[in-house]
Parts: structure tokens; C-alpha cells; sequence
């Protein structure tokens, strides 16, 4: 039912003051640069991997807030082709700007800076497959990964692989030559994480979104049975789910990222330091929980604007975009009537009948008087 409107947004922290050392700075990894930007501290370094075609400023939005907390080294960089980052001039073929090579890239600029010992890794998407491989090449040096919605090879089989080729990679030019490489080598690299295991003795915190962003059911079901998997192979994984996040969990709920890497970080410390922590933590909390608070209470009217943003696919006639966005409403908003009648409108549309049918009784189950649903669903029981 289209009388609903949409508006995007972030949970916004309380401003305080960082008063660390930041070093923003390029590092010679073999005649050109990579770019690294660290802020400094003491304790156990976090590095930051993030998603396909993103760059380290992805992360800057949390790391003040983690610092503050722990006090620890934060060490965020681009890979070779993008952000700050240079491409090595010496490659001539394609096929050589895999991960093995960006994993080398990685472990020399952590080797030249002095971080290249024990670490926690925190990667998002793409980034769970360079934490996978640097994880089994340093076994014993990563102390803790805390994983936010991040890439297990095992739900990249053959089928998914030629789906992902069919629809081609960006053009190579000098703009895109990070994403070029990454999709030209994505089959390469998920044959190579096949022979790879993540180590046993590395604990894991595995964050990941309910929310199907538009993938067949068959590649969704392959998603979730792969973290299922992954957490249940070993007594040291936890899996946690964020609801109602999206892929960017860092972005849609940074209150769950940051306290899971600050429970990480508590494991790498002697007790008395563990409860400083735990301590600074319990107040990050308080914040944190203020700040989603008043977020929540400005943004009563959200579920009627993410009801106007799908009926804007539909006149569109992008109809997959709508489903989405009506699921999503209607896992966001699950008492709203609203939701599920006009998830069932779209459903409709894309010729889903059964599915729609049950839309519109739920819709009518929690809103009795919505005679329009009931006129829908009386004419598609009828046809």
C-alpha cells in the first residue's frame, strides 16, 4: 500500500577527541607504494581488510571509538589498484595481480612498519578471503578475527563462479584497474581458498546479515549453511546475527561491530588489564545504546519511507529491487500490515502468487480491517 516514504541512516556517536598518533603514509613495498594509515597504541595491532572494491576509509567511522576503548594500534589500508595504493608496474599479465600477490603486498608493508607479529583481523566481504590465506600462512601470530559479513569459499561453488563470470568484470582503465584484477582473478582465488583451512587454533567472532540482498535461493541457502558450517567445525567460532543489518553490518549496526572486536581484544590480555578494559567497554556501551536510542526516535517515520523507495522501483519496473526492499521492510517492520501487503504487491508483480497469497494473509492477519488486502487476495484465490 503506497502511502509511505524512506530514509536512510547510520547510527551517529557522541563526538569526543582522539588525541593518538595517526600516521597516514605510503610504504615502499617493491619500487611503488601502498597505502597505510595506522593509528598508534599499545597492545595487540587490529587490521582492518575490507569488501571488494573498497578502500581503507571505509572503516573511519569506528576507529575512534574502538581506540578510545582499547587504546590498541589500528592499522586500515587499500589494496594495489585502489584508494592511495599503486599497482606494481613490474606485472605484465593479468592473471598475476591475484591474492597471492596482494597478500605478499600486505606482509611486505606490515613487515616494513613492524606489524607483522601478532595481530587481530576484522574483515568485511571480499576481505574474509585475505584473512583466511593470511590466517594460514601466520597461524600462530593472529590472535583473534572478528569477521562482519565476510567471504567463506565454501559458498562459491562452480555454479555460482560461472554466474559470476556471465556477467563480466569493470573495464580496464587506469580508474579501475583494483576492481579489474579482483574480478578478472576471482576464479583463481576461490580455487586457491579450496585447498586452504582456516587454522583451528585462531578463535573466531563470525557477524552476519539475515537479509537476502537479492541472491537466488539456491546461492542464499549456500550462504547460510557456509557460516553454519564454519562456526560449528570448531568450539572457538561464535556466530552472531545482526537483525535487521544489511551486508554493511559495520554501517548499519557499528555498536555490534565495536563491541565485538573490544570483546576480541579483551582475550589478548592478562586479567587486570582485561578488566580495565571490560570497564571502558561497559560505558562505550551506555553511549553506543544512547546513541541508537535517539536515532530510533528520530526515525519513527522509516518504514513508511522504505515503502515509498520500492513503490519507486515498481514505477521503474525494476520489480527485484522492490522485493528487496519490501523484505527487508517487512523483517524491519514485522507487526506492520502495511509491510506485508505491499511486499505481497510486488511479489505479485513478479508473478510469485503463493507467495503472495501468504504476504497478504499475514497482512490481514495483523490488520483484520485492510479490505483492500482482502479484495487481492480474493481475486488471486479466484483466478
Amino acid at each position: 500500500m503506497r502511502h509511505f516514504y524512506f530514509k536512510f541512516f547510520f547510527i551517529l556517536f557522541l563526538p569526543f577527541a582522539m588525541h593518538a598518533q595517526t600516521l597516514d603514509t605510503l610504504v615502499d613495498v617493491g619500487s611503488y607504494h601502498m597505502h597505510f594509515k595506522i593509528i598508534k597504541g599499545e597492545g595487540t595491532p587490529i587490521l582492518f581488510e575490507s569488501g571488494a572494491d573498497s578502500d581503507g576509509t571505509v572503516w573511519d567511522h569506528l576507529l575512534e571509538k574502538i581506540h578510545t576503548v582499547t587504546g590498541t594500534t589500528l592499522i586500515t589500508y587499500d589494496r594495489s589498484g585502489f584508494g592511495k595504493s599503486e599497482v606494481n608496474p613490474m606485472l605484465k599479465n593479468d592473471s598475476d595481480f591475484g591474492i597471492l600477490n596482494g597478500i605478499t603486498e600486505l606482509e611486505t608493508g606490515l613487515s616494513k612498519l613492524g606489524y607483522n607479529k601478532d595481530l587481530i583481523l576484522v574483515p568485511h566481504s571480499y576481505g574474509g578471503f585475505y584473512t583466511t590465506l593470511y590466517a594460514s600462512r601466520h597461524p600462530n601470530d593472529v590472535k583473534y578475527v572478528v569477521r562482519i559479513d565476510a567471504n567463506l569459499v565454501a559458498h562459491y561453488t562452480d555454479e555460482v563462479l560461472q554466474m559470476m563470470g556471465a556477467q563480466g568484470v569493470p573495464p580496464k582503465t587506469p580508474e579501475t584497474l583494483g576492481s579489474y584484477y579482483l574480478g578478472t582473478t576471482y576464479p583463481e582465488t576461490v580455487k586457491l581458498l579450496r585447498t586452504i583451512d582456516f587454522p583451528a587454533n585462531v578463535p573466531v567472532i563470525d557477524i552476519t546479515s539475515p537479509i537476502n540482498r537479492g541472491f537466488p535461493d539456491f546461492y542464499w541457502a549456500l550462504v547460510q549453511n557456509a557460516h553454519k558450517d564454519f562456526v560449528e567445525a570448531q568450539p572457538n567460532r561464535v556466530q552472531l546475527i545482526a537483525e535487521g543489518s544489511g551486508h554493511n553490518i559495520h554501517l548499519d549496526n557499528p555498536g555490534l561491530v565495536i563491541n565485538a572486536i573490544i570483546k576480541a581484544y579483551a582475550h589478548t590480555l592478562n586479567e587486570n588489564d582485561k578488566k580495565v578494559v571490560l570497564e571502558k567497554a561497559l560505558d562505550n556501551a551506555i553511549v553506543l545504546a544512547i546513541a541508537a536510542k535517539k536515532t530510533e526516535t528520530e526515525m519513527k517515520h522509516s518504514e513508511s519511507d522504505l515503502n515509498d523507495w520500492g513503490y519507486t522501483f515498481i514505477n521503474n519496473q525494476e520489480i527485484e529491487k522492490a522485493l528487496q526492499v519490501f523484505k527487508l521492510s517487512t523483517m524491519l517492520f514485522p507487526d506492520s500490515s502495511n509491510a506485508f501487503d505491499s511486499y505481497g504487491e510486488a511479489l505479485l508483480l513478479s508473478n510469485n502468487k503463493s507467495e503472495a497469497i501468504k504476504m497478504y494473509e499475514k497482512s490481514i492477519e495483523l490488520n483484520p480491517e485492510n479490505e483492500n488486502g482482502k479484495a487481492v487476495l480474493l481475486k488471486i484465490k479466484q483466478e
